[in-house]
């Protein structure tokens, strides 16, 4: 049997006063989530189970950005997005911008389990959802004291010209999103994210938590083919605008690869010398510890 492994995130971006207050709390909720999944690991459970368990327990503690907790856009409406990947098959399953959805993750699998389909937004994945029978929730549901806090806060911020307004956003755009990731007894990976987005975003905006990516770099030595495989879950990149921004960088600093889009996933290929494949990979991952901070609990 292979290790179990079970890995879960809270959110990134720089701990706020509300962070810092409520630290303990937090980590017990990490551990908890981590708890969740890893039980359902032990019981024989598969990878892409351990996850939706973990972060439906995330979503379901009004602490996280994800589910209950959500932040709000401009009108003051929670808006969420999720997502969901099983490295066995390679299927997916994603969710945008919906509303009174109590788990979006839970929705994201059925989506992928369930229709031909992988990625469905709005009224639709609110539609789907009472198809499956899954849990809706009033609005009241999802709006916490803080969260509704934090949208005051952005309203006063948020200045009337389009210049600075936009500032705010980015200066906002580091927050949020629950992820996590497991490994199974037969060595099946799988990762799921939920987030509730940006604060006081505009509303429709569709965060990257709903897009699963996967970049492949693709060596040729010669005769002899070697493919090293590369997975950057959308658990531990930031916003979709700076996953666009690093793999523009990437295709600058390596005129040799080329990035080629197919069904929302990138795939970073060309011919590159072994130092240059290591090098690509170090630039890769210098890609994910801006985006991560030290919430992490891993087990």
């Amino acid at each position: 049997m292979n290790k179990l492994t079970m890995l879960v995130h809270g959110g990134a971006g720089p701990d706020s006063e509300f962070i810092k207050k409520n630290a303990e709390a937090y980590k017990q909720g990490l551990r908890e989530a981590v708890n969740t999944g890893y039980s359902v690991l032990e019981a024989g459970g598969s990878a892409v189970d351990a996850v939706e368990a973990a972060v439906n327990y995330l979503e379901d503690n009004a602490l996280f950005n994800a589910g209950r907790g959500s932040a709000l856009n401009e009108k003051a409406q929670v808006e969420m997005d999720a997502s969901i990947m099983d490295g066995k098959t390679m299927k997916s399953g994603g969710v945008a911008i919906v509303r009174n959805v109590k788990n979006p993750v839970t929705l994201a699998r059925a989506i992928m389990d369930k229709t031909k389909h992988i990625y469905i937004g709005d009224m639709g994945a609110l539609e789907l959802a009472g198809k499956f029978g899954l849990r809706v929730m009033p609005e009241a549901y999802f709006i916490t004291d803080h969260a509704y806090e934090q949208y005051i806060e952005a309203t006063k911020e948020e200045a009337n010209s389009i210049q600075q307004a936009g500032e705010y956003q980015v200066r906002k755009k580091e927050h949020g999103t629950v992820g996590a990731v497991a490994v199974d007894k037969d060595g099946n990976v799988a990762a799921a994210t939920s987030t509730g987005g940006l604060e006081n975003k505009v509303p429709g905006r569709i965060g990257d938590s709903s897009i699963t990516v996967e970049t492949t770099v693709k060596a040729v030595y010669g005769v002899k083919e070697v493919k090293n495989n590369i997975v950057i879950a959308p658990v531990v990149i930031g916003t979709d605008e700076q996953l666009k921004q690093g793999v523009d960088s990437l295709l600058k600093d390596y005129p040799a690869i080329e990035a080629i889009t197919k069904d929302s996933i990138v795939y970073l290929q060309g011919k590159l010398a072994d130092d240059q494949v290591m090098k690509l990979k170090d630039a890769i991952n210098t890609l994910k510890p801006k985006m991560v901070d030290a919430r992490l609990t891993s087990r």
